[in-house]
């Protein structure tokens, strides 16, 4: 794993004197438009507040997906813009660089969800050793995992070389592995196959990790013609079809289907294909933009929207929040190791190369064994 990582300088001084944040925003009704906004960070920090200098960011078809259900599951609201536009969360990384809360210092390094941007000043409260949170109002009612920063100084299996691997891979795979659980917890609803669509999308790939380590239920890759060989090179998958393949697969098996494409002409085709023996549809994400649509009235079990920090919340009550991180990222590292054998870096900086590499991979065009890696500074 490269450990020569460019981390752009941080700004160690906040005096009150004006900090110029720039931010990249997409229409919400046109995710291929895109603009940079400049904002003036000015005066002094009020009482908790801290500011954030944002250093780099993962860009994934989550974020695409964060787009897509941008008003239903509330992803608008983490950083507000003006109406019309949005503010596209993203994972990452950033480093304190002024703060007016006594327990958080100049100099930390977090991970949490950030927005395209250079800086975020929040709110600081339900500070702990191992994380703090953006309590500011607009973030009422949201859930709570997606307004925490976690302190890499707690972190325990935290290595800076690692830190782009982490931004790309851990808040995915947790959303795949928190399916892979509530689905074993279920026993796989009686199925004995999981189909997952968008094989080649990395959260796709971190389940088809997760469901091998069970027994009892193989997994079905779906993806298109031209990612074939590369979700068979990844040797997690029991298989590998095309979309085109869907009719010839065993309609009478009882299956479950982990949808990540959010194609309803796909999800359409495989609850016809297999009626009554779908027991279960979880739709998870939308790496297919341009067919994203509402699915009703289709035979099987009716497709549902899988939210991770609902089965945190359930899990974290039932093994306890200790007992849950364990297993969790005791599963992670794991699955670290299995992507250094496949997964390479790409880098962007600066407004210009950020927006094309959205580009990409909003169309689907980006290579599935790259991870996007993107900072609004200039090269450092």
């Amino acid at each position: 794993w490269d450990t020569n990582r460019k981390t752009h300088a941080m700004t160690t001084i906040f005096d009150g004197e004006a900090i110029r944040a720039s931010t990249l925003e997409v229409r919400k009704d046109n995710w291929s438009d895109m603009r940079v906004v400049k904002d003036e960070i000015v005066g002094g920090l009020a009482e908790d507040e801290v500011l954030l200098q944002v250093d780099r960011l993962a860009l994934t078809a989550n974020n695409i997906s964060y787009a897509a259900s941008g008003d239903a599951l509330g992803y608008w609201r983490f950083f507000p813009a003006a109406d019309g536009w949005g503010r596209v969360p993203a994972m990452g990384w950033a480093d304190v660089v002024a703060s007016n809360h006594a327990d958080i210092v100049v100099g930390e390094r977090v991970w949490g969800f950030f927005p395209f941007s250079t800086h975020l000043k929040i709110l600081a409260g339900k500070v702990s050793q191992q994380s703090f949170s953006d309590v500011s109002v607009h973030r009422d009612g949201l859930a709570p995992v997606y307004a925490q920063f976690d302190r890499a100084s707690a972190y325990a299996i935290y290595e800076q070389a690692r830190e782009d691997q982490d931004s790309l891979l851990r808040g995915l795979y947790m959303t795949s592995w928190l399916v892979a659980d509530f689905m074993e917890m279920n026993d796989f609803f009686g199925a004995s196959s999981c189909l997952i669509t968008s094989a080649s999308s990395k959260t796709s790939i971190a389940l088809g990790h997760c469901v091998q380590r069970q027994d009892g239920v193989s997994s079905i890759a779906l993806t298109s013609a031209g990612n074939v060989a590369f979700c068979e090179s990844l040797g997690c998958y029991d298989s590998v079809l095309t979309y085109e393949q869907i009719s010839a697969l065993d309609g009478q098996e009882s299956v479950v289907v982990v949808d990540m494409a959010g194609s309803a002409s796909i999800l359409s085709e495989l609850h016809h294909h297999y009626a009554d023996n779908m027991k279960y549809s979880c739709r998870i994400g939308a790496t297919h933009v341009d067919s994203v649509g509402a699915v009703h009235d289709l035979p099987g079990a009716t497709p549902e929207f899988f939210f991770a920090p609902g089965h945190i919340q359930i899990r974290s009550k039932e093994l306890g929040p200790a007992e849950l991180m364990m297993r969790l990222g005791s599963a992670y590292v794991a699955f670290r190791q299995f992507c250094d054998t496949w997964l390479q870096v790409e880098d962007s900086f600066g407004a210009e190369a950020v927006t094309a590499v959205y580009q990409r991979v909003r169309a689907g065009k980006a290579d599935p064994a790259t991870g996007q890696i993107i900072s609004l500074w200039e090269q450092p």
